[in-house]
C-alpha cells in the first residue's frame, strides 16, 4: 500500500486522535509530583493497551523520587528494532487545568502539555496502530515513556543509552520547530555558584565583614563573559539570591546559571573556568555545584541518512521537510552523543512550549503521523 493510503487512514482517524490528545492532556503529570506521575503513567499504559493491545515485553523502571519510565516492545514483521522516545511529564503544576482546560478552536488545540509533548505520544501510537491495521511491515518498536525529561532525565538517561545500542534508529517524538525536524541541539549545563563571606553590622563595623554579595557581583561579570556566540555557547545567570538584611554585610550569596553549548569541547572550557573562579577578598570563598544536564546533539552520518529518508517520505506526500538547529535539549541528545542514528522533532506542529499559549495545529497531525509510519516502513526495508 502507498504512503497516500497511510495518510488517508490517519486522516480518517483524526477525530479519535484528537480525543486521545484530550485524554492525555487531562492527565496532569508535572515533573515534580511523583503521585500524579504514577497515576498518569498507569492511565497511559491502560490507553496504550486499548490502542495497540498487549505488548510483547513490558518493564516499569522505578523512578524513586522521580517519575517512572515505562518500556514496552511491540514485535515487528521485519528484522531489527527501532527505539521511540516520548516523555509524559510536563512543566505545568497540579491545578493548571482548572483555569486552562483542553480546548479546540478550529485547527488549534490547546492545553498544558499538548505541544510538549503529549501529541507526539499520540502520533507515535497511532502510527503503530495504522501499520498494524493496514498490514504494513515494520521492525520491532520499543517505546520508552519517561516522566523525568523536563528535569534532565536522571532516571531515563542510562535506560536510553542502553536501549539505543544496536538499534536501526531512535525516533524522538518531541515537538517540531514549525514543522522542521531538530537535527542539532545544544548541550545544557545547570550550575550554582555560591560565595561564603563574613557577616558584620553594615553601620557599626562594616570593615569586619566580607560581603558575599559584592564578591558574587564581580564573579557574575566573569561568568557572563564565558559566553561565546561564535561557538554557539550562551551563559545565562538567571537567579541571584543572598544576604539577610540591608544593614548586614552579606555572609552568603548564590547565583543559578544555565549554560548552552553547541560544541562538546566547550564543556571542558566552561568546567575549567568555573574551577578557576576566585574571590578578591581572601576572607570569602567560592564553591561551584552542578553538572551537565545533557551533551550537545551533533550531526553524524547515520542520522543524516535518516533525515534523507524522512525528507523523501515527506516529498512523496507533497510537502517539504526542513531541519533546524535549536537551543533546547531533549533525550535525543544522549543518543547522538554516542554517535548513534537519531531523528528528533517528529512530534507536533504548533508552538508555545512552556507557555500559556502552548498549542498544536490539528491539520498537521495526519501528515506527521504518516511520516512516523513511513519511517518505520522504510526501516523495515533496510
Amino acid at each position: 500500500m502507498s504512503e497516500l493510503t497511510v495518510h488517508s487512514w490517519v486522516e480518517r482517524a483524526l477525530p479519535e486522535m484528537t480525543a486521545d490528545l484530550r485524554r492525555l492532556v487531562e492527565l496532569e503529570t508535572p515533573s515534580d509530583d511523583t503521585t500524579l506521575l504514577s497515576s498518569g503513567i498507569t492511565a497511559i499504559e491502560r490507553w496504550l493497551t486499548e490502542r495497540l493491545g498487549e505488548p510483547g515485553e513490558r518493564r516499569l523502571h522505578d523512578g524513586a523520587k522521580y517519575g517512572d519510565a515505562l518500556e514496552v516492545a511491540y514485535p515487528g514483521t521485519a528484522p531489527g528494532t527501532v527505539l521511540v522516545l516520548c516523555h509524559y511529564d510536563t512543566v505545568w503544576p497540579e491545578g493548571t487545568l482548572t483555569d486552562w482546560p483542553f480546548t479546540v478552536d478550529g485547527d488549534r488545540a490547546s492545553g498544558p502539555g499538548a505541544f510538549d509533548m503529549k501529541l507526539g505520544l499520540v502520533q507515535a501510537v497511532w502510527a503503530l496502530r495504522c501499520l498494524g491495521e493496514l498490514g504494513m511491515p515494520r521492525p520491532t518498536v520499543r517505546l520508552l515513556l519517561n516522566g523525568d525529561e523536563e528535569i534532565g532525565s536522571p532516571v531515563a538517561r542510562p535506560i536510553i543509552e542502553r536501549l539505543s545500542k544496536d538499534t536501526l534508529a531512535t525516533l524522538v517524538c518531541e515537538a517540531s520547530a514549525d514543522g522542521a525536524l531538530k537535527t542539532v541541539r545544544k548541550g545544557v549545563g545547570l550550575f550554582d555558584v555560591t560565595v561564603t563571606g563574613v557577616e558584620s553590622h553594615a553601620g557599626l563595623d562594616p570593615d569586619a565583614g566580607a560581603s558575599a554579595i559584592h564578591e558574587l557581583a564581580r564573579l557574575v561579570e566573569q561568568i557572563a563573559a564565558l559566553g561565546d556566540r561564535d561557538r554557539g555557547t550562551t551563559v545565562n545567570v538567571g537567579l541571584v539570591e543572598g544576604g539577610t538584611g540591608r544593614n548586614v554585610v552579606a555572609g552568603s550569596a548564590t547565583c543559578g546559571i544555565d549554560v548552552r553549548v553547541s560544541e562538546p569541547g566547550e564543556m571542558a572550557r566552561i568546567d575549567a573556568a568555573f574551577a578557576g573562579l576566585r574571590t578578591v577578598d581572601g576572607r570569602a570563598s567560592v564553591t561551584v555545584e552542578g553538572e551537565w544536564n545533557r551533551p550537545p546533539m551533533v550531526r553524524n552520518a547515520r542520522s543524516d541518512e535518516l533525515f534523507d529518508i524522512a525528507e523523501r517520505i515527506a516529498a512523496d506526500a507533497g510537502w517539504d521537510l526542513g531541519q533546524v538547529s535549536v537551543g533546547g535539549a531533549s533525550d535525543g541528545n544522549f543518543v547522538a552523543a554516542l554517535g548513534r542514528p537519531v531523528l528528533d522533532g517528529l512530534g507536533a506542529v504548533g508552538g508555545g512550549a512552556h507557555a500559556r499559549h502552548e498549542h498544536v495545529l490539528l491539520s498537521h497531525v495526519p501528515g506527521r503521523t504518516a511520516l512516523i509510519a513511513g519511517l518505520l516502513m522504510a526501516l523495515a526495508d533496510s
